[in-house]
């Protein structure tokens, strides 16, 4: 088959890595020089821990295998099993994380509670004031400023496994092209070249209006607005990527409902819909945030005050001063409103496949979200 795929960033660049290991011919078309959207301005979390119990925790597992596989195919992608620890700091948040560790799936899921003293074990980075913390061996990053760069070249030289009666397909990157018209076995870009094809998939995360909107209308599928920061080099190793109990309230794995009525978050933290989040890079700085607004028009500018309590919580953490901010940015990510459903899926004409709305799952659940579309498919 010819593949035409719309969408440079991670969904729309792991659809095309499941294509050509099948054997298919891609042409991937991003309307930018580089994927500047939610694919690059994220944690690089590969985040098993606080998924819902079902199809959404069935994807992230998948997904966490395939990321393992890619990452020693693709060192490039910087993947690295470091595990994560959500720290607890009070009671009530205690009691949250026992429940975790005691549920039915918490081997599945590859929780166990800490208590400081081991917490420190495991990170001795962490020197800060808590009684624990919820450990997820599972957890996983990726550099998710290189990462996309790095697939698509070893997409150009085919990846190393495909199926035992395929030859890997052919890669072409089109950056710089907007498409504007899919018609029957065909897509058109700006330049007016027209690229035949078999089959079509839109991945073009929270970038619904234009095309996309006259093909498929209104989707059930949210914006989400988000702020985030990285810090000069820590100057050692921090051993796994770190939430603090606000996440608790975040994902939907969680039984916070005692923790939201003894535990009210700080105001700053409640106006922003925050929790603390903080992965290493491999250069040494951490990536930190992050907060959540759904109102649109979403504004232009960045809020200090969420940065000031990511600075103060990460702090206390770590037990000293965090190192100063270098970079800070925000981006927009697109949300299925179906909390059923692990991403949107629609065919808004006849071999033409909207694939978006992972949430804040996309840089996680991608490799497992794609493979899903090319079973379906029958790639």
């Amino acid at each position: 088959m010819r593949i035409v795929i719309v969408g440079g960033g991670v969904l729309g660049t792991m659809h095309a890595w499941h294509a050509v290991r099948r054997g298919h011919d891609v042409v991937h078309l991003e309307r930018e020089a580089e994927a500047r959207g939610a694919s690059v301005r994220n944690f690089g979390l590969v985040w098993v821990s606080g998924r819902s119990s079902g199809p959404e925790l069935a994807t992230a597992l998948r997904a966490r295998q395939l990321w393992e596989e890619i990452g020693a195919e693709v060192p490039g992608v910087g993947f690295r099993g470091n595990g994560s620890l959500t720290l607890v700091r009070t009671d009530a948040e205690w009691l949250v994380a026992e429940a975790a560790a005691a549920a039915p799936d918490a081997a599945e899921r590859g929780w166990r509670l800490l208590d400081a003293e081991q917490v420190r074990a495991v990170n001795p980075a962490l020197r800060g004031d808590f009684l624990g913390g919820l450990h997820c061996a599972l957890d996983g990053a990726v550099e998710s400023r290189v990462a996309l760069p790095a697939l698509r070249a070893a997409l150009a030289v085919g990846p190393a496994r495909c199926s035992a009666s395929r030859e890997p397909g052919r890669y072409t990157w089109l950056p710089g092209r907007e498409v504007r018209a899919v018609g029957a076995g065909s897509v058109r870009d700006d330049t007016g070249e027209v690229h035949g094809a078999d089959a079509v998939v839109l991945a073009t995360g929270a970038a619904l209006g234009g095309l996309v909107k006259e093909l498929a209308g209104p989707v059930p599928v949210r914006r989400v607005w988000l702020q985030m920061a990285q810090t000069a080099p820590l100057g050692e190793p921090l051993a796994t990527s770190v939430a603090d109990a606000d996440s608790f309230r975040y994902y939907p794995a969680y039984d916070t409902q005692r923790l939201r009525i003894e535990q009210p978050q700080p105001p700053v933290a409640a106006e922003h819909g925050m929790q603390l989040l903080m992965v290493q890079r491999l250069d040494g700085g951490l990536t930190i945030g992050d907060t959540h607004a759904y109102a649109e028009p979403f504004p232009f500018d960045e809020v200090e005050a969420p940065y000031d309590h990511l600075v103060e919580v990460a702090s206390a953490v770590l037990g000293r001063p965090l190192p100063r901010i270098e970079r800070r940015w925000n981006g927009v990510y697109a949300q299925c409103l179906d909390p059923a459903a692990v991403a949107y899926r629609s065919e808004v004409a006849p071999g033409v496949h909207l694939v978006t709305g992972p949430g804040g799952r996309g840089m996680t659940c991608s490799p497992a979200i794609a493979e899903q579309t090319a079973e379906e498919l029958s790639w």
